[in-house]
């Protein structure tokens, strides 16, 4: 039987990004099959190698973004480091970077430059505001773009403590809508034969993410502030107190509103006039929330999980990260695997969340050690001496 292949095999990626919007760019493309190639500074590599929390000495944050990629080390300012990544170029599909916009043109590496070495090169370059516009020449991180992007203001309890996502949404959102773009220029390409620059802000990935609330904005005119964990247009969609915790339901349609209603204990309040509708309930929320407050606060999590579940009103506990990597359904669909890499160890880490029929991804193995991978790369794709690499490490180059 033919093994199957990964859905991106063959394409050769150039990885020149760093921390984690361009990393968890190229690291999905890694775990659908491509070749990246992590191209690093001599000089320490990615920030994120010096990232904590580490393990046996390597950063555990640049190992889960970084895995299955190849590292060689290459100094963009040299004039040979130039040079060998034109070389690369000339030999890649896609190129990915997340410098300041700018700096690949004062190195003389920009896309003008590299898809007249290589055409079909596709170029995607990923930075806080962008190629154009006002802003593009700022520096920014995720807590900035957060801000900027109006997240903060609708996150949290009240207007007096804005509050970032947990995660750092906006540096993954810049790196999931990179891929997005990159794959729809591979399509492009295969129809005319020529790639093209793919431009991604972190600014305009979160502001195309806002939702409703731009919708409620442009509807009402008034500025949609933080409501905590309710939802503002669906009712009830929140999180409830339990006996032991916390339960989150979301009733989204009036069947599932007179079905909580029966478990709850009180189908009387399905017929109360206040909260016959969406609308209804949406405009009395404050009245209802402390009416189911009242009732959920009767018994454990588990047991309204029992009996919610038993009539197919959707609700979920308020799970801890310990409980996240040993959930039952998170791992049979394989989301936290373990990864063996030859310094740390053992790490687990979350797995591919996109699932193909027919060419399945997976973690291709570890992240690299800097520079792990120089011989393979410049002797075996590019064809240098061990006496050529010898001489250009000397020079400072590599």
């Amino acid at each position: 039987m033919t093994e199957r292949k990964k859905p991106l095999e063959g394409l050769v990626v150039l990885d020149l990004t760093r921390v984690l919007a361009g990393p968890f760019a190229g690291m999905m493309l890694a775990d659908m099959g491509a070749r990246v190639i992590k191209v690093e500074n001599p000089q320490g590599g990615d920030d994120a190698r010096a990232y904590t929390p580490f393990q046996n000495g390597e950063s555990a944050y640049f190992m889960s973004l970084n895995r299955g990629k190849e590292s060689v080390t290459l100094n963009l300012k040299h004039p040979e480091g130039k040079r060998i990544l034109k070389e690369l170029a000339a030999r890649a599909d896609i190129l990915v970077e997340n410098y300041k916009p700018g700096t690949m043109k004062k190195l003389g590496l920009d896309y003008d430059v590299l898809s007249r070495v290589n055409p079909r090169l596709i170029y995607a370059a990923s930075s806080g505001f962008g190629q154009t516009g006002p802003y593009s020449d700022r520096p920014a991180y995720d807590l900035i773009v957060q801000g900027m992007g109006g997240l903060q203001s609708i996150t949290g309890t009240d207007p007096k403590h804005p509050l970032k996502v947990g995660s750092s949404m906006a540096d993954i959102l810049a790196g999931i809508f990179a891929v997005t773009g990159i794959l729809a220029a591979l399509h492009h390409r295969d129809l005319t034969g020529r790639g093209q620059m793919v431009d991604v802000a972190m600014l305009d990935c979160l502001v195309a993410t806002l939702e409703n609330a731009v919708a409620r904005y442009e509807t009402s005119g008034v500025a949609p502030g933080p409501i905590g964990n309710d939802h503002p247009s669906i009712c009830p969609f929140a999180t409830f107190e339990s006996a032991d915790g916390f339960i989150n339901i979301a009733a989204g349609n009036d069947v599932l509103w007179a079905r909580l209603c029966e478990v709850l204990g009180i189908p009387e309040t399905a017929a109360d006039p206040r909260f016959l509708t969406n609308r209804d309930r949406i405009e009395n929320w404050l009245a209802l929330k402390a009416i189911l407050n009242a009732q959920t606060q009767g018994k454990t999590t588990a047991q309204w999980m029992e009996a919610l579940m038993a009539v197919q009103v959707p609700c979920g506990p308020i799970n801890t990260i310990d409980k996240v990597v040993s959930d039952p359904q998170v791992l049979a669909r394989e989301m936290i695997v373990p990864v063996a890499h030859p310094v740390a160890g053992e790490l687990k880490m979350p797995g591919v969340p996109i699932k193909f029929s027919e060419t399945p991804a997976s973690i291709a193995g570890p992240a690299p050690l800097l520079g792990e991978h120089v011989g393979a790369i410049y002797g075996g794709l590019l064809g240098m001496s061990e006496e050529e690499i010898r001489k250009l490490r000397e020079e400072g180059a590599i």
